[in-house]
């Protein structure tokens, strides 16, 4: 999972604490803060009478809120056609015997090592990959059904792609359900860390351990295991199931799901997708209430090389400044003028605040008033934009971040450096370019590239010749190909259908797996979120218009992305949480299966 940071709230209010009642085991350890893979962000949300139809049994929207622009919500969303395989699906799956085949096969997808490296050459060149080889075997013998019943295409040898072909010629657009089989790399330093080891699939009763166990395996392996259980129940879809799984997300996605896509888009045909889900945000408690957050938007990113060479010789006999003095100069000033950031109604983050505002129920009142009053007052903008911005990663979610991540200089301790460069990560706020950020670092750069006395090109335009003689050169450059976009937002407005259908089958799932079904929605809240980084699903933009980065994983105890290890040691997941997962899984297809419209 190619993304960071924590989601993010405003500081809970005093004596609030308390959390409601617990009704079942996998409720216990929810906190105030909402936890998640990714950074949470709502997308304000048009209209508060949104017309629902009756083929999708979600009920009308929530007429509860004082705010001109809501953030309406949906009501519980049941299989009705298909309700009573639901039901039996529902019982199978909180049960002991489906728990312990459930782990197992999560833990032995865990004890394979399909590690991601950057510097992997072409598929059937570096021997590296082979790991998917025992990787594709085990899915074949722990999901027979699946092997026997979908059909299944290799793309570039190790990406996988299923489809579950309806019992008649359908002319419903397919869903299409992704994850990753790559996981990311293990620090080989850190192994003795680890609480168990790294590639056991340790299960301790509660959680299991492993690299891959939360990022991506467990979508992944969710994903198989609804898909498994339909099938032994008899299951026959009417609507084509299509699932992703590319093997190299974590290094970018170029070998595996670029291809898929490809392979997708020539069979299905642009915007031939119903709908897509990939890993992403989950749901936790977040001031009393709980919040889900699919991620309809990702910020993009760029890679920039920030270059200085300079003419060499014995250091014995050094210049004022060396190219790595010059470059240490270059990102000093990078780093002290970071991006200029505004908090604006069209930004998700403060659509964010409008459903925290409208629908949790511990936010402090004179906070839900200022939320309220800032869509309409500037004046009341600015100050909640000041409480915002204090928070880092609220900050870093609003705006444009870069972050100097490599560096290299030098060959040897008596010689003058001739050559000295760095590489700078952007991430690109939605509401910016490519073109805005390169514009942008050609000219915080200039006048340091002025002050060196440097010729200075960038991107491959010449900025400046340098005084005569210059004393070297600046150079900036592009190394991850043209940098990506931020990706197109996906609908949420009144006539966006499957986001309906998402929205009511998280609350379904919530409340189904806590034995709560009923009329009242008001205890989870779905809130459109956005991705501080990027998953597969940036190759996936032609296939439709309703991208859904979203896992259904309960949030935890903890406010840090990191607490179940993700990209770092001991990395974990909460079986319970997980089995609420394929829950999620099997219901999301049997919603789909029914709603004609999509």
């Amino acid at each position: 999972m190619e993304k960071t940071g924590a989601i993010t709230t405003l500081p809970a209010p005093v004596g609030s604490e308390a959390v409601p009642k617990q009704k079942c085991q996998c409720r216990q350890g929810f906190v105030k803060r909402l936890t998640s893979s990714i950074l949470l962000a709502c997308l304000l949300y048009t209209a508060v009478n949104t017309f629902f139809p009756e083929h999708l049994q979600v009920g009308k929207v929530n007429e509860v809120s004082t705010f001109e622009n809501g953030c309406p919500q949906a009501d519980v969303l049941l299989p009705s056609n298909h309700h009573g395989l639901w039901s039996t699906l529902t019982r199978q799956i909180a049960s002991e015997d489906f728990r312990k085949e459930a782990i197992g096969w999560l833990s032995g997808a865990v004890q394979i090592p399909t590690e991601s490296f950057d510097d992997l050459g072409p598929v059937g060149e570096d021997p590296r990959w082979e790991v998917f080889k025992p990787f594709h075997a085990y899915l074949k013998s722990a999901f027979p059904l699946v092997h026997t019943t979908l059909k299944r295409t290799e793309v570039n040898t190790y990406g996988l792609i299923y489809e579950w072909v309806a019992t008649e010629d359908s002319f419903l657009k397919p869903i299409l359900l992704a994850a990753h089989q790559g996981r990311f790399l293990l620090d080989a330093t850190t192994v003795d860390t680890w609480i168990h080891p790294p590639f056991s699939g340790y299960y301790d009763g509660e959680r299991i351990w492993g690299r891959g166990s939360s990022d991506d395996k467990s979508g992944l392996i969710g994903i198989l295991s609804a898909v498994e259980t339909l099938l032994k129940n008899g299951f026959q879809p009417k609507r084509n199931l299509v699932l992703a799984f590319g093997f190299d997300e974590e290094c970018g996605g170029p070998q595996g799901a670029a291809k898929l896509a490809k392979v997708l888009e020539e069979k299905y045909g642009k915007d031939g997708i119903a709908l897509i889900v990939d890993e992403g945000a989950g749901f936790a408690e977040q001031y009393g209430t709980y919040v889900a957050g699919p991620g309809i938007a990702e910020k993009g990113s760029m890679d920039v090389k920030v270059e200085v060479r300079a003419p060499g010789g014995h250091s014995s006999v050094p210049p004022p400044h060396t190219s790595i003095g010059i470059l240490s100069a270059l990102l000093v000033h990078l780093e002290k003028t970071p991006f200029e950031v505004h908090l604006s109604r069209a930004q998700p983050v403060y659509a964010t605040l409008q459903c925290i505002g409208e629908h949790a129920k511990d936010v402090p009142k004179h906070l839900r008033k200022l939320i309220q009053k800032s869509t309409e007052s500037d004046k009341a903008l600015k100050k909640l934009e000041s409480v915002v911005l204090k928070d880092h990663l609220l900050k870093s979610l609003v705006g444009s971040t870069q972050a100097v991540d490599l560096i290299h200089g030098g060959v040897k301790s008596n010689a003058l450096p001739e050559q000295a460069w760095a590489i700078v990560n952007h991430r690109i706020s939605v509401t910016s370019s490519v073109a805005e950020l390169k514009e942008r670092d050609v000219k915080l750069l200039e006048p340091i590239a002025r002050k060196f006395n440097l010729s200075y090109t960038a991107f491959g335009a010449q900025i400046t010749e340098g005084g005569v003689p210059a004393h070297g050169s600046l150079v900036l450059s592009d190394t991850s190909k043209g940098g990506l976009e931020p990706a197109p937002v996906t609908p949420t407005g009144a006539d966006a259908l499957p986001y309906k259908l998402l929205s009511g089958t998280i609350k379904a799932t919530f409340k189904a797996y806590r034995g709560e079904i009923d009329s009242d929605t008001s205890e989870i809240v779905v809130a459109p979120s956005m991705m501080s980084g990027n998953t597969d699903t940036k190759f996936y933009w032609n296939l439709t218009q309703h991208i859904y980065r979203y896992s259904h994983l309960n949030g935890g105890k903890n406010d840090n992305p990191l607490s179940r290890g993700i990209h770092t040691v001991n990395e974990y997941v909460e079986v319970d949480a997980w089995l609420e997962m394929i829950q999620f899984f099997v219901t999301l297809i049997l919603n789909a299966d029914e709603s004609l419209e999509l």
